[in-house]
């Protein structure tokens, strides 16, 4: 009994360890160039847009496929992936980032929070920043708003080993509902005044999910320098995964004993009657 009760404390204790190890392996295998990552695309600009994207790495080779609603009916939608391969602290904005007031989260301002163009997702050629506006090589939107995308990139390996602090921005709102870009809408666009407004602020925004876990930005632009990795595995997950392990194990073995305590008092006090 002693000898079970042991093993079972020694597999507990163990948990904090392995699950260090998990995390680790985890982090060796996007450094390597493998691993499959989603992305929930939540509203930007109350467009009403949403969608999954999932990226999926093999070597060198990024994969990426979207789905996504809520888009302008048979208008193309820019798309990029946004962000840093050199640790900074990009996210999605929200409509505080609003800063001139007009009521349009325009690129400009929404950048200083999800970071320049790293990639462009266009459906051929080539993806490079020079290529975000490339609205003829943007995917369009169905009749009822919908996009579905899918295509396979040949990637740095930057952006392989910074994969989950990438996030995907997709382009193209409708402010005065009569399903197409124009003019009328919020004017013209700052970064193209060819351009209306309406296509090229952004219409939703995802981060890579669990990107906290794995992947922790080590210099924000704003917010000075993030947490300390060990071996790319942040100190705070694992200090607080080990010491609530290790607190679970060491309740189980009080459990156990309190019990162990109140049933030979009880076999005592039968004792004593009998």
């Amino acid at each position: 009994m002693i000898a079970k009760r042991t093993s079972r404390l020694a597999v507990l204790v163990a948990l904090p360890a392995a699950l260090a190890l998990t995390v680790g392996a985890s982090s060796q295998a996007v450094a390597e160039g493998t691993g499959a990552f989603q992305i929930d695309l939540a509203q930007l600009n109350d467009s009403g847009s949403k969608g999954t994207a999932m990226l999926s790495l093999q070597g060198n080779r990024l994969t990426v496929k979207i789905e996504s609603e809520g888009l302008v009916p048979g208008q193309p939608s820019a798309q990029h992936l946004h962000g840093s391969t050199d640790g900074h602290d990009f996210h999605c904005p929200d409509a505080s980032d609003d800063t001139n007031g007009d009521g349009v989260l325009n690129n400009t301002e929404a950048t200083v929070d999800y970071g320049d163009i790293n990639i462009s997702l266009t459906t051929k050629g080539p993806t490079d920043m020079a290529s975000g506006l490339a609205v003829d090589r943007m995917p369009v939107a169905n009749a009822q708003g919908k996009v579905s995308y899918e295509r396979t990139l040949a990637v740095s390996q930057d952006v392989v080993e910074h994969i989950k602090d990438l996030h995907i921005v997709q382009h193209g709102i409708d402010r005065n509902d009569n399903k197409k870009y124009d003019f009328e809408g919020a004017g013209k666009s700052e970064l193209d005044p060819k351009l209306p407004q309406e296509a090229t602020a952004p219409t939703n925004c995802g981060e890579v999910l669990g990107a906290a876990v794995g992947s922790i930005p080590v210099g924000g632009v704003e917010t000075g320098t993030g947490p300390v990795e060990e071996n790319g595995v942040p100190a705070a997950v694992l200090g607080a995964g080990g010491a609530a392990l290790v607190g679970t194990a060491g309740a189980l073995v009080f459990a156990r004993r309190r019990k162990s305590v109140l049933a030979a008092g009880r076999a005592g006090g039968n004792g004593a009657a009998a």
